[in-house]
């Protein structure tokens, strides 16, 4: 059944803020609940924290006192949503299993956006980054078992395969070459405007916790692990924020936000497997249809537009968490050794890349490698999870890319 967000009225604003024993939510079980929704979790905690971001960033640059102090309003019920979403996590899970779990995040999440977008420059965007991010999920899970002596497959269940995908070791890029061309706001299909904030939010969030949690391990290897993938993080960001058409008016963004916020709180509350998750999407969604509502009055109001001009008559079908394994293998044994030229794809090296390959492994072996070294040399093998242990592209485990 079609859902539009713009027809349906949400908790009235002065409601919305909760007290202490409210945002007092349970959290999930870490070793019952469905991997899915701590992913769902997870990518609403990004979601979130894009939302108050943005809110902040336009808050600055905002020369009317009315309008900063509905900005503050709305932000302020954001900021009680992000706590209720993230407190949902366990507080028994270690930093690592957590990490896992958010590269599952990236994993399931671009693959499922990657088949969906209806662009084919930004589904190839899509598709490039995932690759980077299942290798992140490999890499972590030998650290993981390393450190902890568990396996990540107890963690990520099955529905994602674990095993390398494009060698972190090859994604450091020159900055410039992570710099995407935008969709065109005035040509681009709604759902790909959700689909890059989406995204963008659930990567931003993870580099953003790789910055925070990397240097709290006593160990050499995992403060060095974390202090490589969150590099990679940063060339991640960069890479789907400058999807967005830059020329988007701060209303436009504002609206653009709210209702991405609607269509994800929508799609999570259709799929959710946990009842008293599922009961917190729905509150949350019911709120977001207000903040919807109150930041299309403001377009109106000060950009002269019709906030209809620019959304989808109706929400798309549900961002669904699901295994995407023969999707990955595909772009595995496809897409394995692409790296990034300009705005746009290459097969081969070239000197700006190879002069950052340089700079920043001077020789050396990064921790990515050294990681899976090590793994090896304790346990006789590296730690990897397949449907049928075979490896789509096993020829390209070590791969590098060269010139022709």
């Amino acid at each position: 059944m079609s859902f539009n967000p713009l027809e349906h009225k949400g908790i009235p604003l002065e409601r919305q803020v909760r007290n202490w024993r409210e945002l007092d939510v349970t959290p999930v079980d870490p070793d019952r609940s469905d991997p899915y929704t701590k992913c769902r979790i997870i990518t609403m905690n990004g979601i979130e924290v894009e939302a108050v971001m943005f809110s902040h960033h336009f808050n600055r640059v905002c020369p009317d006192p009315e309008v900063k102090r509905q900005l503050a309003e709305v932000r302020f019920t954001e900021q009680q949503q992000q706590k209720v979403v993230n407190w949902l996590l366990p507080g028994q899970a270690s930093i690592l299993e957590t990490t896992i779990s958010y590269e599952q995040v990236a994993v399931d999440l671009t693959a499922w956006v990657a088949r969906m977008e209806p662009d084919p420059y930004l589904k190839q965007a899509y598709e490039f980054g995932v690759l980077e991010d299942f290798d992140h999920l490999y890499r972590y899970a030998n650290l993981y078992e390393m450190i902890e002596h568990r396996q990540a497959e107890k963690i990520v269940d099955g529905l994602t395969e674990v095993m390398p995908g494009r060698p972190t070791l090859v994604e450091h890029r020159h900055p410039a070459d992570n710099v995407r061309d935008p969709y065109d706001r005035a040509k681009a299909d709604p759902l790909s405007k959700l689909h890059a904030l989406t995204v963008m939010s659930a990567e931003q969030q993870t580099m953003n916790f790789y910055m925070t949690v990397g240097p709290q391990y006593m160990e050499p290897i995992a403060r060095q692990l974390y202090q490589e993938i969150g590099l990679i993080e940063e060339e991640h960001v960069t890479h789907y924020e400058s999807l967005v058409d830059p020329g988007e008016t701060w209303w436009e963004r504002l609206v653009n936000h709210e209702y991405n916020e609607c269509y994800m709180y929508h799609s999570f509350m259709e799929t959710e497997s946990d009842p008293k998750v599922k009961a917190i999407w729905e509150l949350h969604l019911n709120m977001e249809l207000e903040h919807l509502r109150i930041a299309c009055d403001l377009m109106r109001r000060h950009d002269g537009r019709d906030p209809e001009s620019i959304l989808a008559p109706q929400l798309p079908p549900p961002v669904t968490f699901e295994p995407n394994k023969e999707y990955l293998r595909h772009l595995l044994a496809t897409q394995i050794d692409l790296t990034t030229l300009g705005a746009g794809y290459v097969r081969e090296a070239h000197e700006r890349f190879e002069r950052m390959q340089e700079a920043i492994h001077g020789g050396e072996k990064p921790p990515s490698e050294r990681v899976i070294d090590m793994h090896r040399e304790k346990f006789g093998q590296e730690y990897r999870h397949q449907t049928d242990g075979q490896h789509p592209v096993e020829s390209l485990r070590e791969v590098r890319v060269s010139r022709d």
